[in-house]
């Protein structure tokens, strides 16, 4: 009987430990978090890419696939741990390098930036009289020459889909709010979906057509 407390006693020291030690960690993971900085906002003009890469392993994955050249830090943005890649001068770029992480690494990016003068938008004038979104996050859907997406689209946000002009490209416009956070569960629903997403500035967006009608 004695031998048997004594095995019951070691095993109940272990698991004790066990869990312990699990608690230890969890607590340490949350400090970390904590210690995180919050994202710094682009400069002007500068177009910013913000990779979602809540673990250490996402991170140094994803600094094994950067050039050095690119600088990144982890900060927090909203309620999730990202790496920060600034430095983009054109959209062009930032919307390259977030395909590029998306598909060799599978991490979602999100795009954002600080307009140089929030009025030049307005300078882009055509005939059917483009308009500039006022301030909130748009969320743009790069089609790839295939209008149709617009109808999987609308499916998904169970709402109008329209056509937009960012940076000097066309594309499709998912959602444009005030809500930061509703703006974020979308490009989340959408990369989830296979969408190549963005979520910018909206001031920085020319809508060309309000619905998209196929």
């Amino acid at each position: 009987m004695s031998q048997m407390m004594r095995r019951f006693t070691t095993l109940s020291s272990a698991f004790v430990l066990a869990i312990a030690s699990l608690i230890a960690a969890n607590i340490s993971s949350v400090t970390a978090q904590k210690n995180i900085p919050v994202c710094q906002p682009p400069t002007a003009g500068e177009y910013l890419l913000l990779v979602i890469s809540p673990t250490q392993d996402n991170q140094t994955q994803l600094r094994r696939t950067l050039p050095t050249e690119l600088k990144t830090t982890t900060c927090r943005y909203l309620n999730d741990t990202v790496t920060r890649i600034g430095g983009f001068n054109k959209i062009d770029d930032a919307n390259r390098w977030a395909r590029y992480v998306n598909g060799i690494v599978g991490l979602s990016a999100i795009i954002t930036t600080r307009p140089v003068d929030a009025q030049q938008p307005r300078s882009q004038v055509a005939s059917y009289n483009p308009q500039s979104l006022g301030m909130g996050y748009a969320v743009l859907v790069d089609y790839f020459n295939r209008p149709e997406l617009a109808t999987q689209l609308q499916q998904i946000v169970e709402g109008d889909i329209g056509f937009v002009s960012y940076g000097q490209r066309p594309y499709l416009l998912a959602v444009y709010t005030t809500n930061q956070r509703e703006a974020y569960n979308t490009l989340q629903k959408l990369n989830e979906r296979g969408f190549s997403t963005y979520l910018v500035d909206s001031r920085k967006v020319l809508l060309l057509r309000s619905v998209v009608r196929l």
